[in-house]
């Protein structure tokens, strides 16, 4: 299990979110190359870049950024989503390092193209989840897709999928604490491994997860953190020695 940090791109800036809206962004860096190489530095084993202009826009919108956040991570791997909704655009961040693409949107609106994507390049492709009130929400959060979360990946259990992305967007960004008993819910109704997301705040929510998927194990790949390492409410290293317990 991996603590992951997020970096989320608006505007060429490192910022973060509440509850996924833009208009309720705070900046915590200029430089996302430079947060990168601090997240790195910090022991990180993986890296969750979301393209938020990209998600909005219907295509990347900071590639050439990311490139070079790609660039300075070596050999950590990096995800990235926001914005891929063309089989073209996820091949091109696979070709320049990305380990794994995460579909959310084109996923959830053309479920054949999921399919057809997860086994050109299985295990690197990652279904991103993002619900409100259990209903996935697509197109940056902005639309209701009226689709059940849990139905959805259960639908999807017999894809190479590398996992999935799954975020309680009424949680995210608002260090309110992961919603444990969802994600769990949603992991062993599609049986493929989860990353939480979404009001990861302190080391007890770890052990919380930790302590939730016990009995399956193999269902948690770990969980991603943004604001809390930001405004210093988990620690990157004391969160990932919870998950190595």
């Amino acid at each position: 299990m991996i603590l992951i940090p997020a970096i989320d791109l608006k505007d060429g800036k490192c910022v973060r979110l509440r509850q996924g809206r833009m208009t309720e962004s705070t900046v915590f860096s200029d430089d996302p190359v430079a947060m990168a190489s601090h997240w790195k530095a910090q022991g990180g084993r993986r890296l969750h870049i979301v393209d938020l202009d990209g998600a909005f826009a219907g295509m990347p919108r900071n590639g050439d950024l990311i490139r070079e956040m790609v660039a300075e991570m070596g050999d950590i791997p990096v995800q990235v989503g926001g914005g891929i909704r063309s089989e073209e655009i996820a091949e091109r961040y696979l070709e320049m390092g990305v380990s794994a693409v995460i579909l959310g949107t084109r996923a959830v609106e053309d479920p054949d193209f999921l399919t057809a994507l997860a086994e050109r390049f299985p295990n690197r492709v990652l279904l991103g989840l993002d619900a409100r009130d259990g209903q996935v929400a697509t197109r940056g959060w902005d639309a209701d897709s009226g689709t059940d979360a849990i139905e959805f990946a259960k639908g999807c259990s017999a894809l190479p999928l590398a996992g999935i992305v799954y975020t309680d967007i009424q949680r995210d960004g608002m260090l309110t604490g992961v919603n444990v008993s969802a994600t769990l819910a949603l992991a062993t109704a599609a049986n493929l491994p989860v990353v939480a997301s979404g009001g990861v705040t302190k080391t007890e929510d770890l052990q919380a997860l930790r302590a939730a998927f016990e009995d399956n194990k193999g269902l948690l790949l770990g969980a991603i953190t943004g604001r809390a390492i930001y405004e210093g409410t988990l620690d990157l290293g004391e969160g990932q020695a919870v998950f190595d317990l």
